[in-house]
């Protein structure tokens, strides 16, 4: 191998210009041309590619060594920039090659096993387990670099509004926090475990109480939870909290940061204030909390017209509590043939929905699944309401709200896939009003749709032991294009009110005291009134990069079981750190 004694290198590969310019570059080799007298060599770094260029008047030891290069072999070149004769207009240095003068092959690399190209069919999980051989493309690279450019803008927004970047503690109290933790066994106390942070929240509350005011920290995240596309087991937050504060303060903020990050990193201006819809109008609009806004198909209430009807179907959803609702996806009579309808029919079955009904208007006269039960214009008033017209399809669900809600929400945004109709954009959505209780029929209780120290509105107080359904908390969303980007609210900051939730939430003194009696205590002395987020990075990103999977967003990710392939992790360990930590490992 060679040395690079003697050579520095003044340029990136794609940055490389100014025809007569001597330069030194280095990275990775692309693509060899070797035609005989003359050889090209597409070298390749992070920012782009440049065309080395060797011919007969090249030295032959430098002209032989060239020629021994394969792909992935490291080299750094110096030579001088000028123009090139065959131009490519695909690439930043396509006017521009190198004609090198000096070579150094720094690594010599083995045929890698799927080839470095921006476009792959490779299977996943092989560019998975060789990732730092899947990092070195530019669709993952970009990702990256996006990725960087969202943290530096965030720390650049928040230091300048006055916040103070402080790191919380990786291993914690276990506290409940809505999924599973991750535990590290302590050696040193015995059988004691401490946890990995769900979040930072007790810690930038304690901070807050300690008279910070405006803390940000861009905290690392863990839940022991189900993966999907949009989820990983670690995951980035950019945190942050703010005292002397209420939700339009919070929104404010967080509105300005989205503007400055889509100037940063996009030249997009975002118009602000964002949109804002309560919980309740999302739900009965969209059947999401999250809804995508960049597309119709909005559901509409059709119970009135259907509550007399002859279909017991609906007419039983009604008498239970229930409501018949329907979604019209317009000009799809063509694509959701009676055949694609029966499918969708099983798609809602395996969501919770009983069946699905459908008016399907091909002809002059529409076809309609339940059209033997109704009476003299109850039909058309349907397809008034539902603002239907020849060529288009709609999809009714009847059950209680709480299936037929979310059933046509999940409907909308599979039917939408399937005719292709979501536009490009980025629809910003905040949702504010959440309920602060959520009942379970199950266990006939109602139960915290958030963490115990959310701030009821002010006006719902008086419904905590009493009427809990009417009860909403000062939370709020952050949605883009259907994805929850973040979550917040404002924290209870009266010892008083604190204990009266804790006691509506159904918690003894005992469990009080040991899941949150540091936090309780710390309320003894005072505390601000305050609030604040967590905004996901990873899922900013992801979109920012139009990425399919957290995956591309991240350097070294975890598949669906949590698993990573390239260091095959987790493992087993030795019985000496077993024994050490006082564990025996079951048989499963």
């Amino acid at each position: 191998m060679d040395s690079m004694k003697g050579l520095k290198r003044t340029n990136y590969c794609a940055e490389t210009s100014g025809i007569g310019n001597t330069v030194v570059v280095g990275g990775y080799v692309q693509k060899i041309r070797d035609l005989g007298n003359l050889i090209f060599i597409d070298l390749r770094d992070r920012t782009g590619i440049v065309q080395l260029a060797f011919d007969d008047e090249t030295d032959r030891d430098i002209f032989e060594k060239a020629a021994s290069c394969r792909s992935e072999f490291v080299l750094m070149a110096k030579g001088t920039v000028r123009e090139r004769e065959s131009k490519n207009p695909e690439i930043a240095t396509g006017d521009i090659e190198v004609f090198v003068d000096d070579l150094r092959i720094l690594a010599k690399a083995q045929t890698p096993p799927f080839e470095i190209v921006d476009k792959t069919n490779v299977n996943e999980e092989l560019r998975l387990k060789y990732r730092y051989l899947d990092l070195r493309r530019k669709t993952l690279q970009d990702n990256i670099i996006m990725r960087s450019k969202i943290a530096k803008s965030a720390r650049d927004y928040f230091y300048e509004n006055g916040f103070i970047e402080i790191e919380t503690p990786m291993m914690i109290k276990s506290t409940p926090e809505g999924a599973r933790d991750y535990l590290v066994p302590s050696r040193i106390h015995n059988g004691s475990f401490y946890a990995l942070p769900q979040s930072p929240q007790m810690y930038k509350q304690l901070l807050m109480i300690s008279g910070f005011d405006r803390y940000i920290q861009l905290a690392r995240c863990f839940r022991d939870e189900d993966l999907r596309a949009d989820r990983q087991p670690e995951f980035t937050q950019i945190d942050m909290e703010m005292s002397f504060v209420d939700v339009d303060d919070i929104l404010e903020l967080v509105e300005g940061f989205i503007k400055r990050l889509f100037k940063d990193v996009k030249n997009m201006e975002i118009p602000t204030p964002l949109p804002r819809m309560t919980y309740k109008e999302a739900m009965d609009r969209f059947g999401s909390d999250k809804p995508d806004t960049r597309f119709g198909m909005e559901i509409c209430n059709i119970s009135d017209i259907v509550k007399n009807c002859g279909f017991g179907v609906f007419t039983s959803a009604i008498e239970a509590g229930g409501s018949v609702r329907a979604i019209t996806a317009k000009n799809a009579a063509a694509t959701l043939t009676r055949k694609e309808i029966d499918k969708l029919t099983e798609y809602v079955r395996g969501i919770g929905a009983k069946g699905l009904a459908f008016v399907r208007w091909v002809d002059d006269a529409p076809s309609c699944s339940f059209a033997k039960f109704m009476e003299n214009g109850e039909l058309d008033r349907i397809l008034e309401r539902a603002n239907a017209e020849k060529g288009d399809v709609v999809l009714i669900v009847a059950d209680k709200d709480r299936v037929t809600l979310p059933t046509l929400g999940a409907l909308r945004l599979y039917v939408a896939k399937q005719l292709d109709i979501i536009p490009d954009g980025y629809n910003f959505l905040w949702i504010t009003e959440f309920p602060f209780f959520e009942y379970d029929e199950e266990n006939d209780a109602w139960v915290a749709m958030h963490h115990p120290f959310t701030m009821p509105e002010d006006e719902c107080i008086q419904y905590l032991d009493s009427d809990p359904g009417k009860v909403t908390a000062k939370a709020y969303d952050l949605v883009l294009n259907g994805v929850e980007l973040s979550s917040g609210s404002i924290r209870i900051n009266d010892y008083e009110l604190q204990q009266k939730m804790f006691r509506a939430l159904g918690l003894s003194d005992e469990e009080i005291e040991a899941k949150f009696g540091f936090l309780v205590e710390a309320y003894k002395y005072g505390a601000a009134p305050h609030g604040g987020m967590g905004i996901g990075l990873d899922r900013l990103a992801m979109i920012l990069c139009g990425a399919e999977s957290l995956r591309d967003v991240t350097a070294f990710p975890k598949v669906q079981n949590a698993s990573e392939l390239m260091t095959d992790a987790p493992s087993k360990v030795d019985n000496q750190q077993l024994n050490e930590l006082g564990i025996s490992i079951k048989d499963s």
